[in-house]
């Protein structure tokens, strides 16, 4: 079973759900999270974990891995989470953590990685699946697929291509990896 997490939107959540795959809990560090409806909608009970709650990381991540697991969760997905996870978050989950993230790593690691592209000049960056580790997007890479960028990209054109990319790669990886 599936343990999401998410901080905004939730379009890879939504390309896990229309996969069909089994996601059984989503968490959240942000209250109003537009993924939180996504999966109300979809009958998946949702956490909501703000770190302002928390006396820290530790004690905000032990609390989302308990629920999580307590919810069924053996693999947790980073749909577009915009937090780091602490190792012990990490070890509860004994390296069954991945994240999509929105460019070839390891170029352009962090939360601006589309716009870190675009102002480097690259002629392309893509989408990669990769799993969790307690750096900063430096886990081992299960997945890439390239996108071009071209000569008249924004941010949100770019991104719009990178994010098709991601909707698919996402679920092959996770269908994968909880049939082993």
């Amino acid at each position: 079973m599936i343990g999401v997490l998410v901080s905004g939107t939730g379009s890879n959540l939504q390309a896990l759900l229309d996969d069909g795959l089994p996601v059984c809990a989503v968490a959240t560090n942000v209250d109003r999270a537009p993924a939180l409806e996504r999966a109300r909608r979809a009958g998946i009970p949702t956490g909501v974990y703000p770190l302002a709650e928390y006396p820290d990381r530790v004690d905000r991540d032990l609390a989302m891995a308990e629920w999580l697991e307590d919810n069924g969760a053996n693999l947790v997905v980073c749909a577009g989470y915009m937090q780091l996870l602490t190792v012990d978050f990490l070890y509860v989950f004994g390296g069954r953590v991945v994240n999509v993230h929105p460019a070839l790593l390891p170029a352009f690691p962090g939360a601006r990685a589309v716009e870190d592209a675009l102002a480097a000049g690259a002629t392309v960056t893509g989408a990669t699946v990769h799993l969790v580790d307690e750096g900063v997007d430096t886990g081992p890479v299960l997945r890439q697929e390239a996108v071009p960028i071209l000569p008249d990209d924004t941010v949100e054109t770019l991104h719009a291509r990178i994010q098709a990319v991601e909707h698919r790669i996402l679920p092959e990886i996770v269908r994968e990896l909880i049939a082993t």
